[in-house]
């Protein structure tokens, strides 16, 4: 039976003797190769600094920790997104204020957003899904529209002035918006650089930002690495090991094999997005007949990073969804959901959200399936699937 995966990672030889390099070097820790890979996603997404960490995850509660952020305070998120989003504003104490979706729309409703923003409210996190930025223009417009009742408790939060926004582009690593890329419109922008990821380390992610501050990357190395003022490798050389810890900081680094990776990746990217935007492409020519509503349209797909290819079935309820995807399972096609909204997850419903609540993210969840969509695929694979899906829907 043909067998077509979901989101297999791209790994050439290049990328074998990258890793191989670093194995036989003797540093296979954070050193040379992560810094390297800093500094050339900095100069790919046009920042200052960039700080490369274990994964987006970190790197979001990282932006929380270094603003501060804790209990009593408020950060805005949306309920239609993986549980990283909010989980981060969790673990540093915060509360999590989820504002329900656009109606038909995968981003949150901005004048909601507008509404619950408070003295209390010190972050926004809106997410890329799938690749397209979010609407900043407006999300920036909201936020400065309420500046005048921000109450900074900090240096840092001072100087951003307002409620700070921290981009969740796990999946927009080279999008754009508005001819900027993902990385340089945030306050901050954290990526993932996971398995599934359209550049991958294995696992991994980076952290930049839109803020003029020489400070910022030195305190992010303090908490992604136990608050200790010398790296590991700064330590190994001679009479140098004596070192101190500033503050009891966490283990978010990045090791060099998996830079060593992501800048072959890097080297890679701009052939691997073409050809991401080339199948989503065909995707949309092949379903144009079906009763199916495409996210990644023709129009969308030159900024977008068409992380995935997001597809809504259109007056489909959630069961009969779930029986399609189990169809195309028995063909041999992976699919996926993106995503099962978080009120509806069991560590979000202990913390007293109600899907009830959140109506325009259900109807959204309710009928969207993502179909597979990676560089190893093949035309003829795309065809395969269309043409299953046109018969079970059929």
């Amino acid at each position: 039976m043909k067998k077509i995966l979901f989101s297999p990672p791209d790994i050439t030889q290049k990328e074998i003797a990258a890793v191989t390099e670093v194995l036989k070097s003797g540093w296979i820790t954070t050193g040379p190769k992560t810094r390297e890979f800093e500094k050339k996603i900095s100069d790919f997404c046009h920042t200052k600094k960039t700080i490369c960490m274990n994964s987006a995850t970190a790197c979001m509660e990282s932006a929380l920790r270094l603003l501060e952020i804790e209990a009593g305070d408020e950060v805005i998120v949306t309920p239609y997104t993986y549980t990283a989003s909010c989980s981060v504003i969790c673990h540093v104490g915060a509360k999590p204020v989820m504002v329900d979706l656009g109606e038909n729309s995968f981003e949150m409703n901005y004048e909601k957003v507008l509404d619950a923003i408070n003295e209390k409210t010190k972050a926004i996190i809106p997410v890329d899904l799938g690749g397209i930025l979010c609407d900043y223009d407006k999300i920036f417009e909201i936020v400065n529209l309420k500046k005048n009742i921000f109450k900074p408790k900090n240096k840092l939060q001072e100087k951003i002035g307002r409620v700070c926004v921290i981009a969740d582009s796990a999946h927009s690593f080279g999008a754009k918006y508005k001819n900027k890329i993902s990385g340089e419109i945030a306050d901050f922008t954290a990526f993932s650089f996971h398995a599934v990821k359209n550049l991958t380390t294995g696992e991994g992610g980076a952290l930049t930002w839109n803020i003029d501050d020489d400070d910022i990357y030195k305190k992010l190395s303090l908490i992604s690495l136990h608050g200790q003022n010398k790296d590991a490798l700064a330590k190994t050389q001679l009479s140098n090991w004596v070192y101190d810890i500033l503050t009891p900081g966490y283990k978010y680094n990045m090791a060099d094999i998996m830079a060593a990776i992501g800048l072959v990746q890097l080297e890679r990217f701009e052939e691997l997005i073409q050809k991401r935007r080339e199948l989503a492409k065909i995707y949309n020519d092949l379903l144009k007949n079906l009763n199916v509503n495409i996210y990644q349209t023709d129009e969308k797909l030159q900024n977008s990073s068409v992380h995935l290819y997001i597809s809504r079935l259109i007056n489909q309820n959630e069961a009969v969804r779930n029986k399609i995807i189990q169809k195309l399972a028995e063909a041999g096609i992976a699919t996926n959901v993106h995503y099962k909204p978080l009120p509806m997850l069991t560590a979000y419903k202990k913390l007293g959200f109600n899907i009830n609540n959140f109506p325009n993210a259900f109807k959204i969840y309710e009928n969207e399936i993502t179909l597979p969509l990676h560089t190893l695929m093949k035309i003829e694979d795309i065809e395969f699937v269309c043409k299953k899906l046109k018969e079970i829907i059929d």
